[in-house]
């Protein structure tokens, strides 16, 4: 999350969401009348529930972010 302001917004087209068994894993939370796990993050694994190439300017940062690793 280089780069990404805290409380940035991403883009979401669908209300469905995961939920995890170990909060280590979690990299970002949403807060939509509820909060619930919106990124993970385990070894060489991430996992987006949003959709980064429709998040304008954060969204290009964060695939950036990605491809730089």
């Amino acid at each position: 999350m280089k780069q990404i302001p805290d409380l940035s917004e991403f883009y979401f087209v669908h209300s469905y969401h995961f939920q995890n068994r170990f909060n280590s894993d979690v990299l970002n939370t949403t807060d939509y009348s509820y909060e619930f796990v919106s990124a993970v993050e385990k070894n060489n694994i991430f996992g987006v529930q949003y959709h980064p190439e429709k998040s304008h300017d954060i969204g290009d940062q964060l695939l950036m972010n990605f491809i730089a690793l």
